[in-house]
């Protein structure tokens, strides 16, 4: 099975919240609607699920034209960020409802709801009602009546943005193997670069409506076509500065002349714009490099493992993350280091122009 997306744009009181966008779907694929809120990943969702029609485009199924086909008449399963159950009804009885619709013979009601129940990890609480559960647990059953449903496509419109951060870690790592042993097509939302790394399959970053670029998710990550791409797919926020390479150097933005090297090399002359992710960017004290920038440190949150360094340099905030725990008092001076190896370099039209090797 197959479903697309023909060249589908939607507008909403005069106002467009998907715009020609042009996408296919194959059979035991997962794809990850990557981008921030307002970016069309529910709208696009809702046209795949038939529970809105494109104002212009097809929806095709095989090949075949549904575009107005109610959602009744499709093979689809949806799951929202906010979890639906039935609360009078046990979590047996969530997981049974969609078959019993469907006039399923009891033995397979039986065996469908409990092969579910295993992969959920939900056997323990089949008797318990919903609000017996915890919010995983509840999402969790809600899934699992999507996937027991049988249905061709499945949609997962930001499942886990809810549950706190110890269920999310949780189900996050789950859902790959729950995917990989569904064999339907998958569709999953999200506004967090990390769930899409994490998820893996195929990556389409969204920004306003407009699909940016479509592809593996670790080849979009590190591969990214335009600074938009790189912006929607980095978190902390990606950090920016501009450069001019003239002569054999290249001048920083407020900065240092410093020599072309590294990816710097392959560069012609004229204006660019440097992009890095919080992960390429060092800072320390007293670092002789031409390549280094002082900044003043604003923020610094420490989650444990992690310290997130916020830095103002001139107009421009930038983020580094560094291992392990670093207390800097806001106020202090740090010396910001680029790698010319380990940077993106954009055009004047914000085209990726060169890259870190793949590792």
């Amino acid at each position: 099975m197959s479903v697309t997306l023909d060249h589908v744009s939607r507008m909403v009181d005069g106002v467009p919240t998907i715009r020609d966008v042009s996408l296919t779907l194959e059979r035991g694929t997962l794809s990850v609607l990557l981008g921030p809120t307002l970016a069309g990943k529910t709208s696009i969702m809702r046209l795949l699920a038939g529970l809105d029609k494109p104002t212009q485009g097809k929806v095709l199924v095989d090949g075949k034209d549904v575009t107005g086909f109610d959602v009744r008449k499709r093979s689809v399963a949806m799951v929202y960020q906010q979890f639906i159950n039935y609360p009078s009804l046990s979590v047996y009885e969530n997981i049974a409802s969609p078959l019993r619709v469907q006039g399923k013979p009891k033995a397979e009601i039986e065996s469908r709801v409990r092969d579910a129940a295993k992969l959920l990890k939900l056997e323990p609480y089949l008797n318990r009602t919903p609000l017996q559960l915890s919010g995983g647990q509840q999402q969790r059953t809600a899934i699992a009546r999507a996937l027991v449903k049988g249905a061709d496509l499945v949609l997962l419109d930001e499942p886990l943005a809810n549950l706190d951060y110890k269920l999310r870690e949780e189900l996050r790592t789950e859902l790959p193997r729950i995917f990989e042993a569904s064999g339907a097509i998958f569709v999953y939302a999200t506004t967090e670069p990390s769930e899409a790394l994490l998820l893996g399959g195929r990556t389409v970053c969204l920004w306003e409506g407009e699909v940016l670029q479509v592809g593996d998710t670790s080849k979009v990550y590190r591969h990214p076509d335009t600074l938009r791409v790189a912006e929607v797919f980095s978190d902390p926020p990606l950090n920016v500065v501009g450069i001019e390479k003239k002569n054999g150097f290249v001048q920083y933005a407020g900065g240092a002349l410093a020599p072309d090297s590294g990816l710097y090399s392959k560069l012609g002359d004229g204006a660019y714009r440097v992009g890095f992710r919080a992960h390429q960017l060092e800072v320390a004290s007293g670092i002789a490099d031409r390549h280094a920038f002082s900044a003043e440190v604003t923020v610094t949150e420490i989650t444990g493992s992690e310290s997130f360094v916020h830095l103002k340099r001139d107009a421009s905030n930038w983020v580094a993350v560094l291992q392990g725990v670093h207390d800097f008092p806001p106020g202090h001076v740090l010396d910001a280091v680029l790698d010319p190896n380990n940077l993106f370099v954009f055009d004047g039209r914000d085209r990726l122009v060169a890259a870190p090797p793949a590792m």
